[in-house]
């Protein structure tokens, strides 16, 4: 049970810093998905997720909007679930 404490704590702490990024356009954007994706993540994707956010807003925005090409790096399956939201959103 600890187990799944520990990840819902990360999932507060992953949807607080989706909301408070400092760039309007990816607070509703990642605010949104997180609201709406995030207590689905098992521990693996909020690793995921969490690589995402260590990302630079200019660059989550341009990889979202497809001004820029996703590095092989940060091309993950949250990434994807993401850039689907987004064609929802």
């Amino acid at each position: 049970m600890a187990g799944e404490a520990d990840l819902e704590t990360r999932r507060k702490r992953l949807l607080y810093r989706s909301v408070y990024r400092g760039n309007k356009e990816n607070d509703i954007l990642l605010g949104q998905f997180a609201r709406a994706e995030i207590a689905t993540f098992d521990a693996a994707e909020l690793d995921q997720y969490e690589r995402l956010l260590e990302a630079g807003d200019n660059d989550i925005f341009d990889w979202v909007s497809g001004q820029a090409e996703i590095p092989p790096e940060a091309d993950t399956p949250v990434l994807r679930r993401l850039l689907a939201f987004r064609v929802r959103f």
